[in-house]
Formats: C-alpha cells, sequence, structure tokens
C-alpha cells in the first residue's frame, strides 16, 4: 500500500493485489448472503432484491437475474463515474453472480432460522457492500441510476435509491408472507446500520 498527501492528510493507496483480493473477498460474502437470503425466501434492496423476487416467482436463478438486470446500468455508470470504476462494478457483480451460483451447490441448510437468517445475511451483505466501496467497487444498479438522476433532475440521490428500496420492499408482500417481509426489513436495516457505521468521512482514508 503506497502512500499520498490529500491537504494535510496523509492517505494510503492500495496496491492492485488488495484490490483483487477485497474484490474476490467481498463477493465472496455477497454470495453468501444473497445465498442465505434465497434459501430463508427473504428480500433485500436494490437490484439484487429484483432478482429475488425474479427468482421467487418466475424460477430464474438469482446469479441469471441479477447478472441480465446489472447490464443496462452500466452505460450510465460508463457517462457519470468513469470507465475504471464501472469495469471493477462490472467484474464484482461477475464474480457475485458466478459465487452465487456455486454456492447455491456448495451451502445446503437443512434448518434456517429466519431472524438469524435475516441478520446473518444483512451482516455478510454489508461487510462485503463496505468492502467493495473502500476499493472503489460499487454493485451498480440503483447507486448508479440514483447519480445519475441526481445530475439530471435535481433528485437528491439517497432520497431516489430509499425510494427504490421501499418500492422493492413493498412489492415482496404481493410475493412473501407479512412475516417475512418484516425480517427483509430487519435484515436491510442491519446492511445499511452497517454501511452508515463504517463509512464515516475520514474513518477510512485508503484509496485505489
Amino acid at each position: 500500500m503506497s502512500q499520498r498527501e490529500v491537504g494535510n492528510t496523509m492517505v494510503m493507496r492500495h496496491g492492485l493485489h488488495e484490490d483483487a483480493l477485497a474484490l474476490i473477498l467481498g463477493s465472496l460474502m455477497l454470495a453468501l448472503g444473497m445465498t442465505i437470503y434465497a434459501q430463508a425466501r427473504l428480500v433485500v434492496g436494490g437490484m439484487a432484491g429484483v432478482a429475488l423476487l425474479l427468482q421467487y416467482t418466475s424460477g430464474i436463478s438469482f446469479w441469471l437475474g441479477f447478472s441480465l438486470i446489472k447490464r443496462p446500468f452500466y452505460l450510465l455508470g460508463w457517462k457519470r463515474l468513469g470507465g475504471a470504476f464501472v469495469l471493477r462494478t462490472l467484474v464484482a457483480v461477475s464474480l457475485i453472480s458466478l459465487f452465487s451460483r456455486l454456492t447455491a451447490e456448495w451451502v445446503v441448510f437443512s434448518q434456517l432460522n429466519l431472524i438469524y437468517a435475516a441478520i446473518v445475511a444483512g451482516t455478510l451483505c454489508g461487510t462485503g457492500m463496505l468492502m467493495l466501496f473502500r476499493h472503489r467497487t460499487s454493485l451498480g444498479g440503483n447507486n448508479i441510476l440514483a447519480i445519475f438522476l441526481q445530475e439530471n433532475f435535481g433528485l437528491r440521490a439517497g432520497y431516489s435509491q430509499l425510494a427504490v428500496d421501499l418500492s422493492i420492499l413493498s412489492a415482496s408482500f404481493l410475493v412473501l408472507a407479512p412475516d417475512k417481509v418484516l425480517l427483509s426489513v430487519l435484515s436491510a436495516t442491519v446492511l445499511n446500520l452497517i454501511l452508515a457505521l463504517s463509512r464515516r468521512p475520514g474513518r477510512y482514508l485508503g484509496t485505489s
């Protein structure tokens, strides 16, 4: 990890091997989290939630739906966030899709408590996303859409993303039992708490 100075603060720059390791481990965590969601028939916000609902209603595997849903957002991201960012995101989404397909074969739950599943899946996904974010990689989807709407229509990104997540959770009432929707909200709360508490300004200054 190299160093560079920004203002009066020394910032640590990630090496290529560190970015690659974070990409693989973060993707593995997210894939396991999504496998737990699917086994427990819970949902999560973002395009991953759409892919899960698609699996529950149509039988299309999460890994395939997740990969296909993300594609239209890459063009938006390329224009707004730069080619390097989008390429990292494309690799991350591809890895998560691949690992999700494999994890579904590697891990089988004979018993899975739903409250435990909601908390652990949210923890795994939140930690995996945090790892990717710290290495300048995202999961694309509604993150990119929120930035596009803010820059072109003045809609604040946070509100747009919240609206998308709430829409997905609301739509899940048509597919899931109310108790599973409530557990999905619990899981989303855990996930977002991890991101909110760990992504404070100045707390982590590593860059890629």
